[in-house]
């Protein structure tokens, strides 16, 4: 019975290895977007899925909304606001939902599914014409 503790140790090394590669396949996480401009932190919000700003890279970004089209919105911070909303599952991919740019301060209809080399693929659409941006999961960082 020398061999148990060895056992138990790599049976929960095993255990953490394959958490941490579930959460590599899924789209839920923080992800840098294309332009590398800030941060989203993509979550279940009920039975929906939402993403959040989290933080703003870009130093020449103003720190409130202020291309939004709504007046009574562009005083708000930029953190904080859902860039995605509304999705629910179809399959492999989340449809049916809205993403905002804030920089046009623009709405699209939108979709996410995990892409290639573990990228999260944000379709957005205007009428017929679709744009895939391909976003970057982020590293967690120790503490968080």
């Amino acid at each position: 019975m020398k061999f148990a503790p060895f056992v138990v140790f790599v049976g929960l090394a095993g255990l953490a290895n394959s958490a941490s590669a579930a959460a590599s396949r899924s789209v839920f996480g923080r992800w840098l977007t294309d332009d590398g401009a800030g941060i989203v932190e993509v979550k279940r919000c009920g039975q929906t899925l939402c993403g959040t700003l989290e933080r703003v890279l870009d130093p020449k970004a103003p720190p409130r909304d202020i291309n939004n089209p709504n007046t009574a919105l562009r005083n708000r911070p930029l953190v904080g606001v859902k860039i995605l909303s509304g999705m629910h599952p179809d399959g492999d991919r989340w449809k049916g939902g809205q993403a905002y740019d804030p920089k046009a301060g623009r709405s699209y209809r939108a979709s996410v599914a995990l892409g290639e080399r573990g990228r999260l693929d944000v379709t957005g659409c205007i009428l017929f014409l679709c744009q895939t941006k391909h976003w970057t999961r982020v590293a967690e960082e120790s503490g968080r």
